[in-house]
């Protein structure tokens, strides 16, 4: 007992650099067991029919979100017609920044899609990797 009173620094630095070793762990299971990188997202679109969804409010679609990628803002997201009625096929999501997707994905797990996963940095990530971005031109007045 003496040891540790003596040594109590040691076992705190210990202590510390273990949860920084397991931190990422922590947070890659906070996304949920659907969260995936830009690279599985396109293998699921290719080989699996993976359908790309947008979380994004209108605005935010139309300065720019990923080729293909059906526009399904958070709040209108339960019961959407835009989803596939196929509950089955990997629905990916995407917002800006990553933030919403996950959200959206445990809320459409919760819903039957057992295949929802959010795409790890969202449309900033698809973009970094140099994947195709599209934007919805202006209407003209």
């Amino acid at each position: 007992m003496n040891f540790f009173v003596d040594n109590w620094h040691l076992f705190l630095v210990a202590f510390v650099s273990g949860g920084l070793l397991l931190w990422p762990l922590v947070q890659k299971g906070a996304g949920g067991a659907g969260a995936v990188s830009t690279a599985e997202a396109v293998r699921l679109i290719n080989r699996e029919k993976g359908v790309l969804i947008d979380v994004s409010e209108p605005a935010e679609y139309a300065a720019g979100h990923a080729n293909g990628a059906r526009n399904v803002p958070f709040g209108k997201l339960e019961g959407a017609k835009e989803l596939p009625s196929n509950k089955a096929l990997p629905i990916l999501l995407l917002c800006p920044t990553g933030a919403r997707c996950g959200r959206a994905a445990t809320l459409l797990r919760k819903a039957g899609y057992e295949r929802a996963a959010a795409v790890t940095g969202g449309t900033a990530a698809w973009r970094d990797a140099q994947l195709p971005v599209a934007k919805v031109a202006a209407k003209a007045a």
